[in-house]
């Protein structure tokens, strides 16, 4: 049995992430997204915000879990009995950075391997930090994200306009 993680911070999931997670559901027995709390970076949704939002969007894939993490991916990845690592690219740049981690976490446990998925060329500009930079600004998101995200997108600019305007 194929058990594969999916890491990312997906704040918030994008059509891309959704793509990339239907096209390795594909391809593995099991996949485990892992949903990154990382405390060195203040993300718009919360873990339990981010983790939620996941498991309605892949509600209809069946061999697909959702799990929050923190710390190192690799310790992630053994507790959760994987074999695989799973990253998407998007351009040249992300490759490198890309690769650097696999070949760190390769070092750090040979037996754990690391596999790229380009992106869809329809989603190859797209990332979490553009969709909070439109919604920011009040821009229609609906078009790179699922409903459920463009919903609570949009709730979370309306609630942090009310607490800016109150600073």
């Amino acid at each position: 049995m194929l058990k594969a993680i999916y890491p990312g911070s997906f704040d918030p999931v994008t059509n891309g992430h959704l793509d990339v997670i239907k096209r390795s559901a594909k391809i593995v027995d099991e996949l485990i997204v892992g949903v990154l709390n990382n405390n060195a970076k203040s993300p718009l949704f919360s873990v339990e915000e981010r983790v939620n939002m996941l498991k309605e969007v892949t509600k209809d894939i069946n061999n697909v879990r959702i799990v929050p993490f923190a710390g190192l991916l690799i310790e992630f990845a053994k507790e959760q009995g994987a074999a695989l690592v799973i990253r998407g690219l998007r351009a040249i740049t992300d490759f490198e950075y890309e690769l650097q981690m696999s070949q760190t976490n390769h070092k750090l446990d040979p037996s754990i391997e690391t596999m790229f998925l380009t992106t869809s060329i329809e989603y190859s500009y797209l990332s979490s930090t553009t969709v909070k930079e439109i919604a920011v600004f009040g821009g229609d998101v609906s078009q790179f994200v699922p409903e459920i995200v463009a919903v609570q997108l949009e709730q979370k600019m309306k609630l942090k306009g009310e607490c800016d305007k109150h600073e």
